[in-house]
């Protein structure tokens, strides 16, 4: 099939962080098909503009990998007629919901004693290797509705950087995507147009300063050593990617094979 390469990214309104995963290279010389795989944001802000585009992509399944907390904070997704919605809550990177209410109303104090010192960055980091060891269940039954018949898909989180960021490169690895073209697609997440807004309680100037900003930023970055920690989680737990294919996630060589004939040129 002759690739249709997206000669713009579409500005939406109401949906942060959304973009195609089509055109990054598989170590075998392949290359992820345009218009099959998207992640973004929520989509609980899509404007009526934002749903009329979402739906000329021609969706077969949304993946929601938000929890109840997420959902109750930001509202359901809209509805886009004919696709289906599947929700799979996966652990939030932050912990909680607890942990959420400080970030946004908590003091500079607070602020310093929980993130502080590299803590904001273990976290995440940790987040990260325990998505990919507990969460087995619901990454099988990702790829799996992919080899069968859920694309073209979107997969999101709130943010499209953690939860949705892991699950799309698991995909990616499953279809032999190169390791630094992965990474390089998480990353994308950086730019000031995706990033996920901080949302602080207090409308004062302190609230937003330099110093409650840096300690808040490892918990919006998208930053190469949390892929990394999952990458690692992976090989300490099965061995290699293959392994962690058949046995974490019970992924066959044939059913890896279908997933790639959907998603693959």
């Amino acid at each position: 099939m002759t690739q249709q390469v997206p000669s713009t990214e579409p500005e939406l309104a109401g949906v942060r962080n959304f973009r195609d995963v089509g055109g990054l290279p598989t170590v075998d010389g392949r290359r992820v098909r345009y218009g099959v795989l998207y992640r973004s944001g929520h989509l609980a802000h899509a404007t009526a503009e934002d749903a009329v585009f979402l739906s000329s992509l021609g969706l077969h399944t949304i993946f929601d990998f938000r929890n109840a907390a997420d959902q109750k904070l930001e509202g359901p997704d809209v509805e886009l007629p004919g696709v289906r919605n599947v929700n799979l809550p996966l652990s939030d990177p932050a912990d909680g919901a607890e942990f959420w209410k400080m970030v946004r109303d908590g003091d500079l104090d607070q602020l310093r004693e929980i993130l502080a010192d590299g803590k904001a960055a273990a976290r995440m980091v940790a987040s990260y290797r325990l998505i990919i060891k507990e969460r087995t269940a619901e990454h099988s039954r990702v790829l799996h509705a992919l080899a069968e018949d859920s694309v073209p898909a979107l997969m999101h989180c709130a943010a499209g950087k953690d939860r949705a960021g892991l699950s799309v490169a698991v995909t990616l690895l499953a279809l032999g995507v190169e390791r630094e073209a992965i990474v390089a697609d998480y990353l994308e997440s950086n730019a000031k147009h995706r990033r996920y807004k901080v949302h602080r309680s207090s409308s004062s100037a302190s609230a937003y300063s330099p110093e409650v900003m840096e300690l808040l930023s490892p918990l919006f970055d998208a930053r190469a050593e949390y892929l990394s920690a999952a990458f690692e989680t992976i090989e300490e737990t099965w061995g290699d990617v293959d392994t962690y294919l058949e046995q974490g996630l019970k992924v066959t060589p044939q059913t890896r094979e279908r997933l790639r004939e959907r998603l693959l040129d």
